[in-house]
């Protein structure tokens, strides 16, 4: 397990294969509870290809001095993301704030 936030991945090898390929990390909150966000490829074996980008929140929680995943969403589609962020977009001006 990972002591501090920069070292925390979601970058897993099997059998000398990457099956799931980091692309980019972005860390949104540090502290006791981590949330990151994950840019990344899934290889696929039928295919014998990496997937179209895919992402994933994922919060942690450190206890005895390493970070354990706690929960994660994983956005399924290009397309879903692209609602994700009109939606956050939209509430944000209802609100009276600039989405960045």
């Amino acid at each position: 397990m990972a002591a501090t936030v920069d070292e925390l991945t979601i970058q897993y090898e099997e059998d000398g294969i990457i099956t799931t390929k980091q692309l980019d990390k972005i860390v949104l909150t540090k502290g006791a509870w981590a949330t990151l966000m994950y840019k990344y490829q899934d290889w696929e074996k039928q295919k014998q290809a990496y997937s179209p980008y895919r992402y994933s929140i994922r919060r942690y929680q450190k206890r005895n001095g390493e970070y354990r995943q706690q929960s994660k969403f994983n956005i399924s589609s290009s397309e879903q993301a692209v609602k994700i962020i009109e939606i956050l977009s939209n509430w944000l001006k209802e609100d009276g704030q600039k989405a960045e």
